[in-house]
């Protein structure tokens, strides 16, 4: 494999760059949205309890120690359930657009790369032909021989850039697949928080 990549000339770099500027966002990304799961169902039973038996202080603190989106969304509702169920709502969606912006946050660096990589290894393949064809006009002769090495460079950018957009790509899936589910958990536990409080107000 080390070979190969030498034997691919010069765009190999910037083609293995592309590669770990990838990696380290899908890092970021991993770990930042493996940091934002939690049962939402178990939390949102939690927070319904102290409400009803403590009032919304011990949610509230509950809220502040729990990280993920969910918990900030939960903050920002009943943090204003003073100022009505409508305040409530409208800080409940605010919350929510701000924790997607968040869990979607470097995503179009993994696209950059995804793009940008099959275009470094073809700018390589023209490269590598346009050498390819210089060593025939050099030797006056079509052998293979002649431009088996050019024609082998073109072909490992090309190859290498296909290979990284699709690592990138296979991770940036996987990313989107975890962004969807905890969206979904923030939409469905947010109307819940409501209901509750809603419930809660028409009662006193």
């Amino acid at each position: 494999m080390v070979d190969y990549f030498y034997q691919g000339g010069g765009f190999m770099w910037p083609i293995l760059g592309a590669l770990l500027f990838g990696l380290g966002f899908a890092g970021e990304r991993f770990y930042s949205l493996l940091m934002s799961g939690m049962d939402t169902q178990q939390f949102f039973d939690d927070i319904q309890s102290m409400i009803n038996k403590n009032g919304v202080d011990d949610a509230l603190k509950l809220c502040e120690s729990t990280q993920g989106p969910v918990s900030a969304i939960f903050h920002a509702g009943l943090s204003r359930m003073h100022r009505g169920i409508e305040e409530v709502e409208k800080a409940v969606q605010n919350a929510g657009g701000l924790e997607m912006a968040f869990l979607e946050k470097n995503m179009i660096w993994l696209n950059a790369v995804i793009t940008i990589a099959p275009m470094l290894g073809f700018t390589g393949t023209v490269v590598g032909m346009i050498r390819a064809f210089d060593s025939i006009k050099a030797a006056n002769d079509i052998s293979p021989a002649v431009v088996a090495g050019g024609i082998s460079e073109a072909l490992l950018t090309t190859a290498f850039g296909l290979i990284v957009a699709m690592i990138i790509q296979v991770l940036q899936n996987v990313f989107v697949s975890r962004i969807d589910k905890l969206v979904l958990d923030m939409e469905e536990q947010s109307v819940k928080i409501v209901d509750h409080l809603y419930e809660l107000e028409t009662k006193n």
